[in-house]
């Protein structure tokens, strides 16, 4: 298994020190630094800044938003970076949420899945450097009845594939991901129950296309705090606010695919309770009604050793790559939990 390292979203207050951080995981040999975006900085600008200042590590997009974008343009921006990496790139796209797809990028949240599926070939088929013609329900490449002709990219890509991921929770959509892409983004992954709420999909998407998980990317983002066992309950109040964030407000009541994951990991109580404090404007107690054992299966705590053995269960679960979000008040915090996730994986004995 795999170290990975997530940036986050650039602005969140500790930019200053996050080319510092995806220095250190490239010299400890951590296998992908990934960045995100939402509606603040973009992951593109984040990415070309820390592969200009690193040499080995891949660099990742979790996520390009697919409302964002169109397909060629990220096409464009795929060959670019993977070009200017030296061919350390890798692709994750997501379709985002209905309030950020419409509310921002002025795109309406329909249809999901195809929008994807088309997204996906039309990427694939400019990367691949065809003239770049697409006939679909969401678009049609050149537009009928007008001047437009197929085009072929210019850029060379470094390599003949770029790694493609989706980042997907539902049902419908790990299963489509594990048909169609190189690997699945993943959030919230509890090892205890990510066979059937999140691998079980994916397995059936792989068979679905004649292929097996085998070389398919599975790659979930993790936050991580070291300290003493005794402090699992102190350590998993850092995390109560993100949770509480996700489960209860990421979305709409309706449409919130985090709090539907908590749902089918059996906090079906509690993830309703955490929704209507979070939107009733009671954040304080949407995050204090997070139970602890959710924080503490969707996070890595504790000591060393402890988490050594976290590792060793999300590995016996099919995790691949294993991607840390290092919590930290300083920078030498960071760095610490860096050297320590390193620390984990070795005597997990899965380095």
């Amino acid at each position: 298994m795999r170290l990975g390292i997530n940036l986050g979203y650039w602005g969140a207050g500790m930019d200053s020190d996050n080319l510092a951080v995806a220095q250190e995981a490239d010299r400890l040999g951590y296998s992908v630094c990934w960045a995100a975006e939402a509606y603040g900085s973009d992951a593109a600008t984040v990415l070309s800044w820390v592969a200009a200042q690193t040499e080995r590590i891949d660099i990742g997009s979790a996520i390009f938003q697919i409302p964002a974008r169109t397909p060629a343009m990220t096409a464009m921006t795929a060959a670019t970076l993977d070009s200017l990496s030296g061919g350390r790139f890798r692709l994750g796209l997501g379709v985002s949420g209905p309030q950020v797809s419409e509310g921002w990028y002025g795109v309406k949240f329909d249809k999901p899945l195809a929008r994807t599926r088309e997204y996906v070939e039309i990427v694939r088929k400019a990367m691949s450097r065809e003239r770049l013609s697409y006939e679909g329900e969401h678009w049609t490449l050149p537009l009928p009845g007008g001047p437009g002709k197929p085009i072929k990219l210019t850029v060379h890509p470094q390599r003949e594939h770029i790694p493609l991921y989706i980042a997907a929770i539902g049902p419908k959509n790990l299963t489509q991901t594990g048909e169609i892409a190189d690997g699945a983004l993943l959030i919230f992954p509890s090892a205890d129950h990510l066979e059937e709420t999140a691998i079980a999909h994916l397995r059936a998407g792989r068979e679905k296309a004649g292929r097996t998980l085998e070389g398919f990317d599975i790659c979930p983002t993790l936050p991580l705090a070291v300290g003493a066992d005794g402090d699992v309950s102190a350590l998993a109040d850092m995390f109560r606010p993100y949770t509480a964030l996700y489960v209860g407000g990421m979305g709409s009541r309706k449409q919130n695919f985090y709090n539907q994951l908590a749902r089918r990991m059996g906090y079906e109580k509690e993830a309703a309770e955490i929704q209507d404090r979070y939107l009733s404007g009671d954040k304080e107690g949407a995050a204090a009604a997070v139970p602890e054992r959710l924080i503490d299966q969707t996070t890595l705590l504790g000591s060393v050793d402890r988490i050594a053995e976290r590792m060793q269960a999300y590995a016996a679960a099919g995790v691949t790559t294993l991607t840390l979000a290092p919590a930290g008040f300083t920078l030498e915090e960071r760095l610490a939990s860096l050297r320590a996730g390193t620390e984990a994986l070795e005597r997990a004995g899965l380095a």
